[in-house]
């Protein structure tokens, strides 16, 4: 499938938006389709990383970011979403050191080699995903049991809905994948030169 808009040039963009791709470019080491996709608009790519980073750079609750990432792409691979399956799911391998865990997770989660703890948030983030009209009361003892507060429940929906409006807008615009994202956390990174 090809792009069906055409992705923002780098030098085109407010500064502010410029500087926090060169950020992750630096970091990564390629600029991810996804940041140069969603800046031909720039004031909902600001609202869209916002709320993104709220969710998934916090540091209060007991989410770690493998968990988040493990969210994004069990419930990506419910919504058919190419581009933010291959993207967590490459940083799913790098935060939980293990190679084989995002396919796993987005082929059937229930059979991945996950923990009892990561494998009750991942039935809640289904159901949200979904079925969210059918949450009840009873949902919510089996978190509990595992040790997920209140609040790391808000966010395990919170991260399901917001990445179910990501799947939509990626598979809309006809998002793809950087190639780089299908390696990383399945091969040691190159070592950058001092």
């Amino acid at each position: 499938m090809k792009q069906r808009y055409p992705m923002a040039e780098l030098a085109d963009l407010p500064e502010d938006i410029r500087k926090s791709i060169l950020e992750v470019q630096e970091k990564a080491g390629f600029v991810p389709n996804v940041f140069l996709a969603l800046a031909r608009r720039p004031a909902e790519w600001r609202a869209f990383f916002a709320y993104h980073d709220a969710l998934m750079l916090k540091e209060e609750g007991s989410l770690t970011k493998g968990d988040r990432e493990m969210i994004v792409t069990a419930t990506s691979a419910a919504n058919q979403c190419l581009y933010c399956v291959v993207a967590h799911g490459a940083l799913l391998r790098i935060y939980e050191k293990k190679p084989l865990v995002a396919d796993q997770v987005a082929v059937n989660w229930r059979k991945a080699d996950i923990t009892p703890r990561q494998r009750a948030m991942l039935a809640f983030a289904m159901k949200v995903c979904n079925s969210a009209h059918e949450i009840g009361e009873d949902d919510f003892p089996p978190l509990h049991e595992h040790g997920f507060s209140d609040e790391d429940i808000w966010d395990i929906a919170a991260i399901t809905a917001f990445f179910g409006l990501s799947n939509r807008m990626a598979n809309f615009a006809g998002m793809q994948p950087n190639p780089e994202f299908f390696l990383l956390g399945r091969v040691p990174r190159e070592a950058k030169p001092k």
